[in-house]
């Protein structure tokens, strides 16, 4: 059972979710309905929970050749293709039913918008094209618009907002990874900006996307969906994550300085999620 939970990604599914109920609270924009928030937060788990399923499978001979990846119950051999595959199926089934019958049309074609993404672009242009980031920065921006259209029933400019500010937040996330795992991606040649274009070219990439993630994010205040107390903390650690790239340019110790980006992506965006709450009750 703990294979299929694995195959699962749930550290993907959580981080996700932490979106997802951003999204949602700052769409409610003060009228919280819990039980609109629980299905919702459950289909999108499932939903999440199916394309990671279907990336494994899809991803299963890649991650056979990374040290990271080949101990994953496909590439070990460990479950089947086949069991795999119908796992997948009824994950995204019985997500896609929450979606439809307890929240609402647009919730589900939004979440599923993002699940084709990731699995039918993603996922296979992933070993074909340094471009793939890009795809999948796309599917990843996905899970907190779904939370925002439940709660609010349309897309709109702050539904936007999130959408721009997740992929360009995503952007030098993915790319600290691949610096940080840049041995494991050559050996399976895996075509991620460090290895197709160099390292000093990805640091120029993060540097760009970290410039594009502040002052988008930084919208939400300026348009009126979040308060000036969100505007400080976000101000303040996109500053710091700006600083920490800037200081990566006289670095060389590439693997050093993805895994320290890496953990401030992660702290930088769950601030953000955060703070969107707590602004508003404030």
């Amino acid at each position: 059972m703990i294979n299929y939970t694995l195959l699962t990604k749930p550290g993907i599914i959580l981080g996700n979710l932490i979106t997802v109920a951003a999204g949602f609270y700052l769409g409610s924009r003060g009228h919280f309905d819990l039980e609109l928030f629980l299905f919702t937060m459950l289909g999108l788990a499932l939903i999440i929970a199916s394309a990671c399923v279907f990336n494994n499978y899809i991803d299963r001979s890649l991650d056979s050749k990374m040290e990271r990846t080949k101990g994953r119950a496909l590439a070990a051999g460990l479950i089947s293709g086949k069991a795999a595959l119908s796992f997948g199926a009824a994950l995204g089934l019985a997500g896609s039913l929450v979606l439809v019958y307890k929240t609402n049309f647009l919730t589900f074609a939004v979440s599923i918008t993002g699940f084709l993404v990731y699995v039918l672009l993603y996922s296979i242009w992933k070993p074909r094209t340094v471009y793939a980031t890009a795809i999948g920065s796309i599917a990843g921006a996905v899970p907190p618009v779904a939370g925002y259209v439940s709660a609010s029933g349309q897309i709109d400019i702050g539904a936007s907002i999130l959408f721009l500010a997740l992929i360009f937040w995503q952007m030098p996330h993915f790319h600290a990874i691949a610096l940080y795992r840049l041995k494991d991606y050559k050996k399976a040649e895996i075509p991620v900006l460090p290895v197709v274009k160099g390292v000093e070219r990805t640091k120029i990439h993060m540097l760009l996307f970290i410039l594009l993630f502040i002052p988008t994010a930084l919208a939400l205040t300026l348009f009126g969906y979040t308060g000036w107390l969100f505007f400080g903390v976000t101000l303040v650690m996109g500053l710091a994550w700006l600083a920490l790239c800037l200081a990566g340019f006289f670095d060389t110790r590439e693997g050093l300085f993805g895994k320290r980006m890496f953990i401030v992506s992660l702290l930088v965006i769950n601030a953000l999620c955060l703070m969107i709450p707590i602004d508003m009750q404030s």
